[in-house]
C-alpha cells in the first residue's frame, strides 16, 4: 500500500458478525442485520444501539471496558443469530393450523409470550456458552496438564503453564476445524469473509459495490477471532505466575482474572486497529492465521447482503464512526 493510500484510509469503529444467511453490522448509532430469506429477498432490520457499556461510561475506562464489551457483544451476537434463524424455522402443519384458528388478540398474546421466551433463551444461551467455553477451554486443559505435571514430576511453573496454554490452543483449533467442516458453518464463514471485505472497502473510501468489495482482503485485524486467540496468549503469560500446588485454587484465581485478561486483549485489539508497523503485525498475526479457518471467500450474493447491512448503519458523516 502506498504512503498516500495509507493516509487516506479511514479506520472505522464499525464492526460486525456473520449470522445465518446474513450479516450484522454495528455502527456508531445503529445496528443492522441483513438476511437473505429463502425466497431470495434481502430483509434489513435496524435499531438504535442501547449499549450499557456506553450508557455507564464504561467505554471510557481502559482495561475495564474490555470485559464488559465482550459480554455485551455475546448478548447482541446471540440476539442477531436468533433473529436470522427465525427466517429459516419451518413450522409443522399442526402449528400453522393453530395459528390460523387464533383470533387477532390471541395471536398478539402468543407473539408477546414468544418474545418473552426468546429473551430468556438469549440470556440462557449466553450463560451456557460461557460455561461451555470455561469448561472446555480453561478447566479441561488445567485438569489434563495437572495430571501430566503430577505424573511427570514437572516443577517449573512457567514451563507447565506454557504446556497448559498450548494444550488449550490445540483444543480450540481442533474445535474450530471440526465445526468448519459443517456445511451450514461453511456458509456462515463465507458471510464472515463478506463482512470483513465490505468493511475494508468502506475503509478504503471506495464505493460499496460487489466488484469493489470482492477485491478486498478477508482477514481483518479487529476481528473477534483475533480477540479470542489473544485471550489465550495473554493468559499463558499472566497465569505463569499462579502456583500449581493447589489446582482448585489455580482455577478459581484464573476465573477471577478473566476480566483482566479480556481487558488487556481488548486494548491490544484496539491498538492494532489504529496503528501499523511491525509490533502491530506481531500482535495481529495469530488472529490473522486463525481467520484463514473462520473466514471463507464469499460469493456475490453474500457480498450484496453485507453491503446492505453496512449501508444501513452509515450516518453519512465519517467522523461519527472514526476510530
Amino acid at each position: 500500500m502506498s504512503k498516500d493510500k495509507k493516509q487516506t484510509c479511514h479506520i472505522t469503529s464499525i464492526g460486525g458478525q456473520a449470522v445465518i444467511e446474513g450479516v450484522m453490522m454495528r455502527g456508531p448509532k445503529e445496528s443492522a442485520i441483513a438476511v437473505r430469506k429463502p425466497d431470495g429477498e434481502i430483509i434489513v432490520e435496524k435499531k438504535p444501539i442501547n449499549s450499557f457499556v456506553a450508557k455507564f461510561k464504561i467505554n471510557k475506562i481502559p482495561f475495564v471496558r474490555g470485559a464488559f464489551s465482550f459480554i455485551e457483544s455475546l448478548i447482541e451476537g446471540t440476539k442477531a443469530l436468533m433473529f436470522s434463524a427465525e427466517f429459516f424455522d419451518i413450522e409443522d402443519e399442526e402449528e400453522k393450523k393453530k395459528k390460523e384458528e387464533m383470533t387477532e388478540e390471541e395471536l398478539k398474546k402468543k407473539e408477546a409470550k414468544d418474545k418473552k421466551s426468546l429473551n430468556i433463551a438469549i440470556y440462557v444461551s449466553v450463560v451456557v456458552a460461557l460455561i461451555f467455553s470455561i469448561g472446555v477451554f480453561m478447566i479441561l486443559p488445567t485438569f489434563l496438564v495437572g495430571l501430566l505435571r503430577d505424573y511427570a514430576g514437572m516443577t517449573n511453573n512457567i514451563l507447565t503453564t506454557a504446556v497448559e496454554g498450548i494444550t488449550r490452543i490445540i483444543i480450540f483449533l481442533i474445535y474450530i476445524l471440526l465445526v468448519s467442516k459443517m456445511e451450514d458453518i461453511k456458509r456462515v464463514f463465507q458471510y464472515h469473509g463478506a463482512e470483513h471485505k465490505t468493511i475494508f472497502c468502506y475503509e478504503a473510501g471506495e464505493e460499496l459495490t460487489v466488484e469493489n468489495v470482492k477485491k478486498q482482503k478477508r482477514l481483518h485485524p479487529r476481528c473477534g477471532t483475533s480477540f479470542l486467540i489473544l485471550v489465550m496468549i495473554i493468559s499463558i503469560i499472566l497465569f505463569s505466575f499462579i502456583s500449581w500446588e493447589d489446582k482448585v485454587m489455580r482455577i478459581v484465581i484464573r476465573l477471577l482474572l478473566l476480566p483482566v485478561v479480556a481487558g488487556i486483549s481488548y486494548e491490544l485489539i484496539k491498538f492494532a486497529g489504529r496503528h501499523t508497523g511491525i509490533i502491530v503485525r506481531i500482535i495481529s498475526a495469530p488472529g490473522m492465521w486463525l481467520q484463514k479457518i473462520t473466514t471463507n471467500e464469499p460469493d456475490d450474493s453474500q457480498i450484496e447482503v453485507a453491503i446492505e447491512s453496512l449501508k444501513a448503519v452509515l450516518t453519512g458523516d465519517k467522523n461519527d464512526d472514526k476510530w
